[in-house]
């Protein structure tokens, strides 16, 4: 089998540069190791940077069709005081909200969509287990499919696989870990109808919790100190879910959902990056090359960015052939800033806000100064607005689009 392009991991990067690559001519293979995209994914937010690439590509009308909820004010309580830390409504572009829609939902409508494409295929429960190497060159990968090993050749192979990325093992790329003093507890909660609250976050002296409002249930995240989930199993669900209730009471009637600690999934939340993204004929995109902290929850529009700047980058140059190394690096020195800026905002987040609302303590906590200044002026919600959902400098569709079949 000989393709001109494997992407191997059917997530986010993977399946947009796949639509985008399919979508420019490119003989393009999207290698997805489940059989379906139906799992619980924690990111499930589609921020404006994303929903504008839909729009460029006359995707958008279609694809909010889908149920969503949107998000336009990050509100939450910091030790019992209400504050807001950003107001979408501010931002000059064409879709001022988060949406809120199952991950499935996003990956499952750019299949659906590039379906039109001759040239892009999407193969499932194909699982990339070694890489096809030609001397120092990737030549491809060798994948476990239901019918067994095959081996796929390919110009250019592209990981787009996650931050556990076999790819990136198999090559030997090594990652420069930055660190994170937090995990999550992720679970979720029946919702009533007339049930309504616009807190998005609370913090309080040990505690921290966010809750997502989906229709029918909370989403809701529980973060822990680092290294601390054995002692949360310890102390009993009953203990855990006491508390959840008492940081959020409108969870009081639903929380009755949660049964057991199998209901509760353990993230483990790493920030992290690789020096090098590329070998040749492999590039690493998405989680693959940088690990994003749940902070903002940017992590699902990183990696669509990234997919959309190795296409602008890229697509032309595969149409006649593996680009070179350095031409594969391009995506590097394009995408390295903004995932760097990012990670550093994120890292500031974490050690001036949660690290020490995690430490505990008996004093009650007090609003940062900046949050505080951020809620008393509005005007400035409207920063860490654009930081969240636009990001560092976004990414516009330039890739061309060859005719459809």
């Amino acid at each position: 089998m000989k393709v001109r392009c494997c992407i191997v991991g059917g997530g986010p990067a993977g399946m947009m540069l796949g639509y985008l690559l399919g979508r420019a001519g490119v003989d393009v293979m999207v290698l997805e190791k489940h059989a379906d995209f139906f799992r619980d994914f924690r990111g499930d937010t589609v921020h404006p940077s994303t929903l504008q690439a839909m729009d460029e590509l006359g995707l958008i009308d279609a694809f909010l069709k889908l149920p969503h909820q949107r998000l336009q004010t990050m509100d939450g309580l910091f030790g019992g005081t209400p504050v807001r830390i950003a107001d979408l409504r501010r931002l000059h572009t064409k879709y001022p909200f988060i949406a809120f829609m199952p991950q499935w939902d996003f990956l499952n409508f750019l299949r659906e969509a590039g379906k039109r494409f001759a040239s892009l295929k999407v193969m499932m429960s194909t699982e990339a287990v070694d890489l096809i190497r030609r001397g120092e060159t990737i030549a491809g990968v060798r994948a476990k499919t239901p019918d067994g090993v095959v081996d796929i050749e390919a110009d250019l192979t592209i990981a787009c696989d996650g931050r556990h990325s076999t790819v990136r093992e198999r090559a030997g790329l090594g990652v420069e870990e930055i660190g994170a003093p937090m995990d999550v507890l992720w679970f979720r909660a029946g919702r009533k109808p007339d049930e309504t609250e616009n807190v998005f976050a609370r913090v309080e002296p040990g505690k921290m919790m966010i809750t997502f409002d989906r229709g029918d249930y909370w989403q809701c995240a529980y973060v822990i100190a680092k290294g601390q989930y054995e002692a949360v199993k310890a102390r009993g669900l009953q203990a855990l879910l006491d508390d959840i209730v008492r940081m959020a009471p409108i969870l009081r009637s639903g929380i009755a959902e949660v049964k057991s600690f199998d209901d509760i999934k353990l993230l483990t939340v790493a920030i992290n990056r690789l020096p090098r993204w590329t070998q040749p004929g492999l590039l690493l995109i998405g989680d693959a090359a940088h690990a994003m902290s749940p902070v903002g929850g940017v992590g699902v529009n990183l990696a669509v960015q990234d997919a959309v700047a190795t296409a602008n980058l890229l697509a032309d140059k595969l149409a006649r052939g593996c680009p070179s190394e350095d031409e594969l690096d391009a995506v590097r020195r394009r995408r390295e800033f903004p995932v760097k800026m990012t990670q550093r905002m994120q890292m500031i987040v974490q050690n001036n806000i949660i690290s020490g609302a995690l430490q505990g303590g008996d004093q009650p906590l007090k609003v940062p100064l900046v949050v505080r200044l951020i809620t008393a002026l509005p005007w400035l919600q409207g920063i860490p607005a654009h930081l969240l959902a636009l990001g560092v400098r976004p990414e516009h569709v330039q890739s061309k689009a060859a005719r459809a079949s």
